[in-house]
């Protein structure tokens, strides 16, 4: 039988790294996860007994396409809220977590054989989902000195106008913020150039120190922005996310949505509603990954890993591993394997210069992490 090429993108190694952790668990080992960037809370109580009163008592049924107006409006005021800003309702569409906001808007934004810009490293299902719409990743290489983010040069240097470029920030796997007038400039770039910019802002509330993030939207009304209620807003599961659109693509993602969803989870926009009146519990979470953040960057060189990115925000370190390996998947597997901690290799996040590198993930319990950070160090001394 026929198979359409498109389909044939690389795995998620994230997933697979946690499906070798499970198998090396049932055979009775006790795995410790800095493998996914999924919060070890879950949701605030009150959601959680507001949706429990609507599961027994509401007709869950579909909702407007675009998300309840209700959900739209507490997304609208928390713009306000937090940046200060006025984002109509009109273009705010709530999706099937941010990974729907994201493929959707390349449907609406661009055609087969157009060209994306991203930086390398970046998180794999970006360009993988590109590659199954046929569209066409062009990689900017970025390291320290960029903060992992790309710029106006780069995107100069680039032997071919990109019709589109992706943004992340704070980015998977390094954990960096781009600065706010590297931000103000490659927006104004893209402007000039015509190259529809995607931010995905899905880790904003999560940041440290007086590290603050910037919206595309606060220098442009023309971009798209992807957000989520996975990270900050304690919802993986419940796969819910946004999107804020241009006034030119809101009808053409509307029908996308239609077609594709019908519509939200209804229980699951719920949910979201009531948790914006949850955000000082939230922030206390992100209080606690700062602990576990801090745990990381003090434990890891003792062990070894004295190369490691800033971890201004989310909840990732990128280790550079070059000094221990030349083989990061190699090296995880053996962790793995050896010292029962599992994190994700490199290459997941960048093909060329990944198998230099380790993400190591501090979503979880503090306790967990001491302990993986102690195993750590008694394997590689």
């Amino acid at each position: 039988m026929k198979q359409a090429p498109r389909g044939n993108i690389s795995p998620f190694l994230v997933m697979e790294a946690f499906r070798e952790a499970e198998e090396v668990a049932r055979g009775g080992a006790d795995v410790i996860h800095l493998s996914l960037g999924q919060p070890a809370r879950k949701a605030p109580r009150r959601v959680l007994e507001k949706v429990s009163q609507l599961a027994l008592n509401a007709q869950l049924g579909y909702t407007d396409a675009r998300g309840m107006e209700s959900l739209r409006h507490r997304i609208s005021a928390y713009y306000h809220e937090q940046y200060g800003m006025d984002v109509p309702m009109e273009r705010i569409f709530v999706t099937v977590g941010s990974s729907a906001a994201y493929f959707m808007s390349l449907i609406a934004a661009f055609e087969p054989g157009d060209k994306i810009a991203i930086s390398a490293p970046c998180y794999p299902a970006y360009p993988n989902i590109m590659r199954a719409l046929e569209l066409e990743p062009v990689f900017m290489r970025t390291g320290l000195e960029e903060n992992y983010h790309p710029t106006v040069d780069m995107l100069k240097a680039l032997p071919e106008k990109p019709a589109g470029l992706v943004i992340a920030s704070p980015s998977n796997p390094t954990g960096t913020v781009i600065d706010a007038d590297v931000l103000h400039d490659v927006i104004r770039y893209c402007e000039a150039e015509g190259i529809r910019l995607i931010s995905d802002e899905i880790y904003h509330g999560v940041t440290y120190g007086d590290v603050a993030c910037k919206s595309a939207l606060e220098y442009s009304d023309r971009m798209i922005v992807t957000n989520s209620f996975s990270k900050y807003f304690l919802l993986p599961g419940w796969r819910l996310g946004w999107a804020v659109m241009p006034e030119d693509l809101q009808r053409n993602f509307e029908s996308l949505v239609q077609n594709f969803f019908i519509s939200p989870p209804a229980i699951a926009q719920h949910a979201a509603v009531e948790v914006f009146d949850c955000l000082d519990e939230l922030d206390k979470v992100v209080q606690g990954y700062e602990i576990n953040r801090q745990i990381l960057l003090d434990a890891l060189p003792k062990a070894g890993f004295d190369k490691l990115s800033p971890a201004q925000g989310a909840f990732y370190i990128y280790a550079d591993v070059s000094g221990l390996t030349d083989d990061s998947t190699a090296f995880c597997r053996k962790m793995l394997e050896e010292a029962h901690v599992c994190a994700v290799a490199g290459p997941d996040f960048d093909r060329e210069e990944g198998h230099n590198y380790v993400r190591f993930s501090y979503a979880g319990d503090s306790g967990r992490i001491n302990e993986a950070c102690e195993r750590l160090k008694r394997w590689l001394g």
